[in-house]
């Protein structure tokens, strides 16, 4: 099967969500260069500008689990731009052992994509606050 030479952004956030849920957060090719990525809520909230602070901010997010992994459950194109994608997050706290999936932690995210490239990505912990901060939008 041929790829598409100019895939949808649908295309664009399930491949790179495929890479999330193998473990393999290596790849920012996907990531505009001046990307905003916004973190709403949880333990460390925030927001970073470029590729170099979206990729210290997820290694720092990831860094306390073992074999971390961010699945889609499930994504939505909302408009021409945006991505509505519920996911949840898997893996083993190094230092407590702790599974992520005890803690039910069911987040979504709200990517913003403008010519192949995403240039906002908003990640929310807690799946109601998105759906509502969506509702309200």
């Amino acid at each position: 099967m041929i790829a598409p030479t100019n895939p949808t952004n649908l295309d664009l956030v399930r491949s790179i969500y495929a890479d999330w849920g193998r473990g393999d957060f290596s790849s920012i090719a996907w990531a505009d260069a001046d990307i905003e990525y916004v973190v709403v809520d949880g333990p460390e909230p925030g927001s970073w500008r470029g590729r170099a602070a979206m990729g210290g901010a997820l290694e720092g997010i990831l860094d306390a689990w073992e074999d971390a992994r961010i699945v889609a459950d499930g994504c939505s194109e909302l408009d021409d731009e945006r991505v509505f994608v519920l996911n949840h997050m898997s893996g083993r706290g190094k230092i407590s052992g702790l599974d992520v999936s005890q803690m039910q932690r069911n987040g979504a995210a709200l990517l913003h994509i403008s010519d192949g490239k995403v240039t906002k990505y908003v990640s929310y912990n807690d799946r109601e606050r998105a759906l509502l901060d969506l509702a309200s939008d």
